[in-house]
């Protein structure tokens, strides 16, 4: 199915939007399309939509299980805009949403879907799911210049951390059960990346309700969405491997000549599987066993 852009889809596909959980894949160039989709459609969401320019391609196994957009993600705030706008038109339904050459992951992924690890998340009073962005970047930068390689992957294996999330009051007083949580390549290469852009945090998974509103910070206005946990006990979190940041890195021309390699003493090969992530303390399952 192909719609013409985001006003044809929810007034022409309705049926579309009405079957949860649903992905959102923000298309912003040609790296990893198909795997990226394809990736989402193996994890068990009922529906997956690209967002993605019009001059692009897709396989033909995937115009018929995909739902394509036209959309421009070129636009300054076009992420914020294009997800605010599938919320009030799924209202009540559980969204995701990630860019290209970006992978969920989520503890046990391997022999259960997204929708079982959803219906437990519902029953245990959460609307929405704390994601790390876990960098992922080529071994071999000579080999593979944009840093994008599913076969050489790799990832950093510590120096992740967290800080208290202030209020934005002068006392500076901490949000209750907010982090901001940071590292991989945005700490590593932190003087190639604004202040604000490197939060690694991300709440990608969240249940559409009337007059919610995502951030360009990847936050939403209402508070409980943005906590990684309940008051009660801790709860499942997940993550989304990404070579987004790799792949900005090296194209950019103010930091690509710096960085001949992106690996250092604690880079491992990516195993794309969910031990490896819940062993690194990369995610965590909470009560979900």
């Amino acid at each position: 199915m192909h719609y013409s852009g985001l006003d044809t889809l929810i007034k022409d596909g309705a049926a579309m939007l009405s079957k949860g959980p649903i992905a959102v894949v923000l298309v912003e160039d040609d790296v990893e399309i198909a795997t990226c989709l394809r990736h989402h459609l193996h994890a068990g969401f009922k529906t997956v939509l690209a967002l993605m320019p019009d001059v692009l391609d897709l396989p033909s196994d995937l115009q018929e299980s995909v739902v394509r957009v036209n959309y421009n993600m070129s636009v300054e705030g076009a992420m914020e805009a294009a997800i605010n706008r599938l919320i009030d038109a799924a209202t009540g339904q559980w969204l995701y949403y990630c860019y290209n050459a970006e992978y969920l992951f989520f503890p046990f992924c391997e022999t259960r879907s997204v929708v079982e690890m959803l219906d437990f998340h519902t029953e245990e009073r959460r609307n929405a799911m704390l994601g790390y962005v876990i960098d992922l970047y080529a071994e071999d930068l000579s080999q593979y210049p944009d840093a994008v390689s599913l076969e050489q992957a790799h990832l950093d294996r510590s120096g992740y951390y967290a800080l208290a999330r202030a209020d934005g009051t002068k006392s500076g007083t901490p949000k209750e059960r907010q982090l901001d949580f940071f590292g991989g390549l945005r700490w590593r290469y932190e003087e190639h990346v604004p202040a604000n852009r490197r939060k690694i945090d991300r709440i990608p998974l969240f249940r559409a309700k009337k007059g919610l509103r995502l951030r360009w910070d990847h936050t939403f206005n209402d508070e409980e969405y943005n906590t990684f946990a309940c008051p009660w006990h801790h709860n499942i979190t997940a993550s989304i491997c990404s070579f987004r940041t790799a792949k900005a890195l090296k194209s950019n021309p103010g930091s690509t000549f710096d960085i001949d390699t992106f690996k250092w003493h604690n880079s491992a090969p990516f195993e794309w599987h969910s031990r490896q992530l819940l062993d690194l303390g990369l995610m965590e399952p909470g009560q979900w066993f």
